[in-house]
């Protein structure tokens, strides 16, 4: 039951979430493409539900073919492949909102563990084999490790937070 009545409140969240955002969605948009070339939406593969890989959506917060000038991972403050717009869409997290799409699609829940790279992940799982149980839920626009650990806390501490999470399912929680 628990999961059934997650994906309606996610399915309906996501899409009110859509249609009360829309004018921020596309004046975002049109920042993005009037700030450097390239499309609004970039789209990378994550790791979703059982390990299974899909396209996650964000607005595009660097310059055009930068998974390929770098390491991969966002470097820090001076990173020179952000742009000037995706400074203020990471600041605020307004880079996130289109996984709304991956809600409606499903792909998505909106409280879970943040969806990983499959390079990354395999990296972390070889440090700490439990990684790999974040796999066992539904990715997420936000989760325990987001709005407990921000960004000061350490790696395995968001770990056990997401661990936490995943072990105790509840919509209330969720709520």
């Amino acid at each position: 039951m628990y999961r059934g009545v997650k994906r309606a409140l996610d399915f309906i969240t996501a899409l009110l979430a859509l249609i009360v955002l829309s004018p921020l969605l596309a004046i975002t948009a049109l920042a993005v493409k009037l700030d450097s070339k390239g499309p609004a939406i970039f789209k990378q593969q994550r790791l979703g539900l059982h390990g299974k890989t899909f396209w996650i959506y964000k607005f595009r917060s660097m310059c055009q073919g930068a998974e390929h000038t770098g390491t991969g991972v966002y470097s820090g403050a001076d990173d020179m492949r952000v742009t000037r717009v995706g400074k203020l869409l990471r600041a605020t997290s307004i880079d996130e909102l289109p996984q709304l799409v991956n809600i409606l699609k499903g792909d998505m829940s909106m409280v879970g563990p943040r969806p990983e790279r499959q390079v990354i992940a395999d990296q972390y799982a070889e440090e700490i084999p439990e990684f790999v149980l974040r796999t066992k839920v539904k990715a997420g626009l936000t989760g325990y490790a987001q709005v407990y650990g921000k960004y000061n806390t350490t790696f395995y501490d968001k770990l056990l937070m997401d661990l936490m999470y995943i072990s105790k399912p509840s919509i209330l929680e969720d709520l």
